[in-house]
């Protein structure tokens, strides 16, 4: 009898919105990234938004998002949901924390992020970040597939995301880090407004910047590093000192991508992905 397992499926979503919209990052380097690693590991599908993902997951092992707006509507999330209970894995990136601005309730000047069912599924809600800036990274969790061979702490150019656990009892902290003000960690004059910061720790320091969030047979992990852009695809209105002296924002800017760090986080994550096929 003839054992031989079916190829390994990856779905990957890729974009921004409005759909085909670079929203502010330089989505198509993400998306070839991606696929590089992927390539020859699974058969794989694309797509820029959610809008047909419950056609892709019956059959798929890991699904991968880099998105800069685009959300799972609670139609979606049924699916994905459904599919995570089942045993997928879902690797999630940068902005699929995100989703939809909304005008401040009272009128003021501003937008801030709007909860949606997406962000308890996905573990994480990003509120803000602060300009570019570099920031040190710190591993908690060191002996995880998807952080193994990580230093115990990393350097990073990037948005510091500030991210607020939705599944705190579910969720073990892979990343963090500790190297912003608390008084003010990201102005609210620059992104988005958000009331209280909820992303950070007991110690009025600490924040997360990567999760394992279980959820049924399956899990998310999710990691908010990545932030990439081109001189087309920028809206970095000024950086932190600590990337330019003047505040310039460079115009072509890999941050992550190019460390060492993040490469072998994307490749832990790859590999934990298609774990539970390589051992069916």
């Amino acid at each position: 009898m003839d054992t031989k397992l079916a190829p390994a499926r990856a779905h990957l979503v890729a974009g921004g919105f409005p759909r085909g919209s670079s929203a502010g990052h330089d989505i198509d380097y993400a998306r070839l990234r991606i696929l590089d690693l992927l390539e020859g590991r699974a058969s794989i599908s694309v797509s820029a938004d959610f809008k047909d993902v419950a056609s892709h997951l019956p059959d798929c092992d890991l699904l991968v998002t880099y998105v800069a707006g685009p959300y799972p509507d609670d139609h979606e999330c049924d699916a994905i949901a459904a599919w995570l209970n089942s045993g997928g894995r879902w690797l999630a990136l940068h902005g699929t924390s995100g989703g939809r601005a909304v005008p401040m309730p009272d009128g003021a000047p501003g937008r801030m992020m709007s909860r949606a069912r997406h962000h308890e599924v996905l573990g994480a809600f990003f509120l803000n970040h602060p300009p570019i800036r570099k920031f040190q990274v710190d591993v908690r969790n060191a002996s995880h597939p998807i952080t193994l061979g990580l230093p115990a702490s990393f350097e990073v150019m990037d948005e510091l995301y500030l991210i607020e656990l939705t599944a705190p009892a579910d969720s073990v902290v892979l990343l963090s880090t500790s190297d912003l003000d608390a008084s003010d960690p990201a102005p609210r004059k620059f992104g988005f407004t958000y009331g209280e910061d909820t992303s950070v720790g007991a110690d009025g320091r600490e924040r997360v910047l990567g999760l394992l969030r279980a959820y049924g047979h399956g899990a998310v992990a999710y990691f908010a590093l990545g932030h990439c852009h081109t001189p087309t695809t920028n809206i970095q209105p000024f950086v932190d000192v600590s990337v330019d002296e003047a505040g310039k924002t460079p115009l072509e800017f890999r941050g992550p991508w190019q460390t060492d760090a993040f490469e072998r986080l994307l490749r832990n994550g790859v590999d934990w992905g298609l774990e539970a096929r390589q051992r069916a």
